[in-house]
């Protein structure tokens, strides 16, 4: 008996009450996630629509829709077997969608999406049912982009990176190039490899495709994942060439080579190529130990056998009462479940937050000790980024020694919810074209009777030859904390047991002198900090 007889044999069309519950379920499930789900979803929207780097999220889930389309014959045999492992998985994507909503962070809750898609599709079509749409279910992790400090790093290294391969190409082609940091040197005309030179733009896409070129390519597993893997160097490495090629058209024909509808195209070619370069690898890994054809009848056999054994078994038991042995009773509970969570997650949005009495900083003082200070605004598009209530950006200086003065910021949130919350100077400070050379937490010692001594964030930050001292701490409710997970985790506590989620980030910043002097930069910051942290309390409730 071949196992395509066999297969053939037991196939059973969907029946009438299978179907029914099938649209029912999925225009149930489609409105009970776009309500739970909103916030996250208009982020992922903006995020796909305006982000070059993720613009390939706009498709990911038709592709999956469709990969799952593809595999209809097999979960016809499982549709209506659903598990109650799918309610257990889906119970824990909710609870992490009520600890992203708590701590403020849309990466938990589009992780949370994500988990409550596969919990549901458990409750559908069971273990082997999710098997099967194992590939098309990891395709829309794809979609999710990544935290602002992982994302921020990686941006700088790769910056970096396409910095050093560009000037590489420069120096190939001999065109006199140095580089600085990510500012390439080509003697009157400086390029500088900004954030979206990065190469991110075509190292996210390129990845999704290499990834779909490995799921489509039917050959030995190592031949895949090289596939795949091969994605990351072959774009990093376009990107430096593409640099390359603007700075020497910068050469031949000044700098509106490096902007405009010329930038824009390079980019196209560079993409367009680095997918003739995996249709190239693909031919030739095709061609290097191909499979036999014994092996190739053994893949197709192992990916029927499962469903033949499945198949024959349900075939089995197919003469008893289908309607009721098939009632999606797992289904529906999880559809309960996400109603009755989520419902909570939502009343955590909308309740009243205790909102304590403060100083606005409208009447911050400009004299602290020694220190005299001059206020001054943020440009208003940083303003509508960072979201705070209420700032404080103040320049102070010394009698004693003027020429280098404290740049005082201090951004206070009443309210912290998804989207407004505190950003951390290690993912905003790469963002301005600091490299952060040293990095760690200080103590700092404050007389007083009032207030205790704390410890704060220190970093060293470089851009071309200037260096600058860093001093930030968050001040949350009655604690002071260094740690960025620390402060989300408290976020999440004193929602819960407070009803407050207010706060502020406190960062001072002065200039290191080219002789060096980090000694002496330091002990100025800390000395201001003493005298700092008292006036504070007026202004950041405890």
């Amino acid at each position: 008996m071949t196992p395509t007889a066999t297969t053939d044999i037991d196939k059973q069309p969907i029946q009438p009450f299978q179907l029914s519950w099938f649209i029912i379920g999925t225009v149930a499930v489609t409105f009970i996630l776009s309500y739970l789900y909103q916030d996250s979803l208009v982020f992922l929207g903006k995020t796909w629509f305006n982000d070059e780097n993720y613009g390939h999220g706009l498709f990911v889930p038709f592709i999956a829709i469709y990969l799952a389309w593809l595999k209809k014959e097999s979960l016809v045999e499982c549709y209506g077997r659903g598990s109650w492992l799918g309610l257990l998985v889906t119970t824990l994507g909710v609870a992490l969608l009520v600890i992203g909503k708590l701590g403020t962070l849309f990466i938990i809750q589009h992780i949370s999406l994500w988990v409550v898609i596969v919990g549901v599709v458990l409750t559908v079509v069971g273990i082997r049912g999710t098997t099967i749409l194992a590939f098309p279910l990891g395709l829309l992790l794809t979609t999710i982009p990544l935290p602002q400090f992982l994302y921020q790093g990686v941006t700088w290294q790769l910056r970096l990176i396409s910095s050093t391969l560009g000037v590489g190409c420069l120096q190939l082609a001999g065109i006199t190039a140095f580089q600085d940091g990510n500012v390439i040197d080509l003697g009157p005309i400086q390029l500088q490899v900004v954030e979206a030179c990065s190469g991110l733009r075509f190292l996210f896409p390129l990845l999704t495709l290499a990834l779909l070129s490995a799921y489509f390519f039917q050959d030995r597993m190592w031949k895949r994942i090289l596939l795949f893997l091969s994605s990351i160097p072959i774009s990093i490495f376009l990107n430096g060439f593409r640099i390359g090629v603007i700075g020497v058209l910068v050469e031949l024909w000044g700098r509106g080579a490096a902007d405009g509808f010329l930038h824009l195209f390079e980019g196209w070619v560079v993409f367009v190529f680095g997918l003739g370069l995996l249709g190239a690898e693909m031919w030739i890994l095709k061609k290097i130990w191909p499979l036999t054809k014994q092996e190739i009848q053994q893949k197709e056999a192992i990916s029927i056998a499962p469903l033949t054994q499945q198949s024959t078994a349900d075939h089995a038991t197919s003469s008893r009462n289908d309607t009721t042995t098939r009632f999606p009773w797992a289904f529906i509970s999880a559809l309960v479940m996400m109603v009755s969570l989520g419902t909570f997650s939502n009343y955590l949005d909308a309740r009243e937050e205790i909102v304590a009495p403060r100083e606005a900083f409208l009447d911050f003082p400009m004299t602290i000790g020694a220190w005299q200070g001059r206020s001054s605004s943020l440009d208003q598009q940083f303003i509508d980024i960072l979201r705070f209530d209420d700032y404080i950006l103040a320049d102070y200086q010394s009698l004693d020694n003027p020429q280098f003065p404290i740049n005082l910021y201090v951004a206070y949130y009443k309210s912290q919810q998804s989207g407004q919350s505190i950003h951390s100077p290690k993912s905003c400070i790469p963002a301005g074209g600091w490299l952060i050379t040293s990095s760690q937490t200080i103590p700092i010692d404050v007389s007083t009777q009032t207030e205790q001594s704390f410890n704060v964030n220190e970093v060293v930050i470089q851009k071309e030859e200037a260096r600058q001292l860093v001093l930030y701490w968050f001040q949350q409710r009655h604690r002071v904390q260094t740690n960025e997970y620390l402060v989300k985790f408290f976020l999440m506590w004193d929602s819960l047991t407070q009803g407050r989620t207010d706060g502020a980030l406190i960062r001072l910043t002065t200039s290191i002198p080219p002789n060096g002097g980090e000694n002496t930069a330091r002990e100025k910051l800390v000395k201001f900090a003493q005298l700092l942290q008292p006036t504070l309390v007026q202004y950041i409730p405890q």
